[in-house]
């Protein structure tokens, strides 16, 4: 069964690359462009992931907030070719799971991956 990871961006070779990468994992990629169509897809898919591109997506500590209160049992994962984004630091301290620079090391995100399952099948709740 492939797990379903959600990827808000719009550099289209960016998500191809990391469709085949985790294709090999088995994960299966979900991608939309825009944060405003997050809602309608996890209606309608389980993802127990979504990775937020920074770097081509418009977005603000109070959507981030909202999201994970409305999604609690999704882990939030960010990425961006700069390693601080100030504008954001409520955001990542306090709801983003992990953060993960550009170029994406495979090796990285398959570890965080592997944490979010353990705790997943551990006796971790998100509050």
């Amino acid at each position: 069964m492939e797990k379903k990871i959600v990827m808000i961006s719009k550099n289209r070779q960016e998500i191809k690359t990391l469709e085949r990468s985790l294709a090999h994992h088995q994960y299966e990629l979900l991608s939309i462009g825009d944060l405003e169509l997050l809602n309608e897809l996890l209606i309608k898919t389980t993802s127990y992931c979504v990775i937020l591109d920074l770097d081509s997506i418009l977005v603000d500590n109070r959507s981030i907030r909202k999201l994970t209160l409305n999604y609690p049992q999704v882990y939030f994962l960010c990425m961006s070719k700069d390693r601080f984004h100030p504008e954001l630091k409520d955001a990542i301290c306090y709801h983003i799971y992990a953060c993960l620079t550009k170029p994406l090391d495979e090796d990285e995100l398959l570890y965080w991956l592997k944490c979010i399952e353990d705790e997943e099948n551990g006796s971790h709740e998100k509050t």
